[in-house]
């Protein structure tokens, strides 16, 4: 009996001696790659900038620092922009002397994927 007790504690300190073993093995590779992983050079990713594109709305609401329109393709589909410098300043003169009205049509030019308008045009009704 007491030699069964003696090869079960023999077993046991040797499984648990092998997972040491595994687990140092185990923390030393995941540590290498690790280290790895700080030395590889970034990847970098050429992209296209975007192109600039024309939109056919209708105003909702225009202001001196954002223009809210409704796309004519997408009535579903409403968009707001902000003005460029040089855009703003040439708003402001157009809702000095009356602006766009709700239902005016435009045309507004942007960069795809950016809500800042780099050109409105179209004919802004007479003040009421």
């Amino acid at each position: 009996m007491k030699n069964c007790e003696a090869m079960k504690s023999r077993r046991i300190r040797g499984l648990l001696a092998a997972a040491a073993m595994v687990a140092a093995a185990w923390l030393a590779t995941g540590a290498s790659a690790q280290a790895q992983l700080g030395t590889t050079s970034p990847i970098v990713v050429k992209q296209n900038p975007p192109k600039t594109v024309w939109l056919k709305a209708e105003v909702i609401h225009a202001d001196g620092n954002t223009i809210i329109v409704q796309d004519q393709n997408n009535s579903l589909m409403v968009r707001t922009f902000t003005f460029t410098p040089t855009l703003r300043d040439r708003m402001q003169k157009i809702l000095d002397a009356g602006g766009y009205q709700y239902g005016d049509k435009v045309r507004i030019l942007y960069k795809q994927g950016d809500t800042v308008a780099l050109d409105v045009r179209g004919r802004p009704s007479k003040p009421l």
